[in-house]
């Protein structure tokens, strides 16, 4: 078997494995919405049975040792089942805990651990917090499934630290997100924090957001096909409404969308996976992010408009779409701020 062949055997493998877990259960998806964590606990165990969290972890640190190629695969089919669980957040928690032997507990799932980066809206800038003798001060916001963490990577300079979520000095204020889910903002005075590992935030990130891209996708993808089938089966004037030509050129436009954020988030998966420089990684990443989170918002909107005045009520399950990709679309930055990544990136990559 081929090189070539072997990868496209391993990205079957990873989408199979993700349809007996992830079933588009839009039931399930109702009823976790707006409830702390906004995440199923026995769903999350599932997932770490099948060894997801680890995906990207080297085999010698007990993960599957595979590429980004097979991740975003994985993201791109729980994206468009809509799953909550916080794959992504427990990926990049699990890259920055490098050896450290918490990360045992985060990859079989007895402990949920996430990170936390963050110190202000739509950045990638991990901010100002510094650790001092052990103890950490400071502030870090955004962080998703917040409320189902027992422990934070707590990111300080060039510094990945532990901290439990129960320690002292730790305050947790949680916010509820336009999906149903929340986000977290992790106060932290004095509270006692230990070094995992020095973090090498920038791959961390990068990893974050192309994957975050892949969900978008996902979710494009799932909404685009359920509007079609409205379209099929929704009938006027004694036909489907599908069969009117302006309705089909939309459709056509929409799809186009999908296929060139496919093409965006796989061509940027496989330079990752060759060994990209560090300015080509951010360039492939930030191209990727800023399409995906533009034609996620694109082609939910229009699948809305599609399914007419039903499509605007909250008991319709395209609705549901909608809202997950207005939290993903600014989840480890938004299109504008990708957009500028990828021309700095880019003119790196050129010098």
């Amino acid at each position: 078997m081929s090189a070539a062949e072997d990868r496209a055997e391993s990205l079957r493998m990873i989408r199979e494995s993700a349809a007996a877990v992830a079933v588009p259960d839009l039931k399930r998806i109702r009823e976790l919405r707006f409830r702390s964590p906004g995440f199923d606990r026995a769903t999350w165990a599932e997932m770490c049975a099948m060894g997801w969290p680890g995906l990207r972890v080297p085999e010698d640190r007990g993960g599957a040792g595979l590429g980004m190629s097979e991740f975003c695969a994985l993201a791109e089919e729980l994206g468009a089942a809509l799953v909550p669980e916080p794959l992504i957040g427990a990926a990049m928690a699990a890259e920055l805990l490098g050896a450290d032997d918490a990360l045992a507990g985060l990859l079989d799932g007895s402990r949920l651990i996430l990170p936390a980066w963050q110190e202000k809206a739509n950045t990638l800038d991990a901010g100002a917090m510094r650790a001092k003798n052990g103890r950490v001060s400071g502030t870090k916001m955004f962080i998703p499934s917040a409320g189902g963490a027992d422990a934070f990577v707590v990111v300080a300079g060039d510094q990945a630290l532990l901290v439990e979520r129960d320690a002292k000095g730790v305050t947790l204020d949680l916010e509820a997100t336009q999906d149903g889910g929340e986000y977290g903002t992790l106060r932290l005075d004095d509270a006692p924090a230990r070094t995992v590992g020095t973090a090498d935030i920038d791959a961390a990130l990068d990893a974050a957001a192309l994957a975050t891209a892949a969900s978008l996708l996902g979710v494009m993808e799932r909404a685009f096909a359920l509007t079609l089938d409205y379209l099929r089966t929704r009938q006027q004037f004694g036909r489907p409404i599908g069969s009117f030509q302006g309705l089909q050129h939309r459709a056509a436009d929409l799809k186009i969308q999908v296929e060139l954020t496919r093409a965006s988030v796989e061509a940027a998966a496989a330079t990752i996976d060759g060994g990209a420089t560090a300015a080509a990684r951010r360039a492939v990443a930030s191209r990727a992010k800023a399409r995906a989170s533009e034609a996620a918002m694109l082609v939910t909107r229009q699948a809305i408009q599609l399914h007419g005045g039903i499509g605007y009520t909250d008991e319709a399950d395209i609705g549901l779409f909608l809202r997950k990709a207005m939290v993903l679309s600014n989840l480890y930055g938004s299109a504008a701020l990708h957009r500028r990544r990828f021309m700095d990136a880019a003119s790196d990559e050129e010098a």
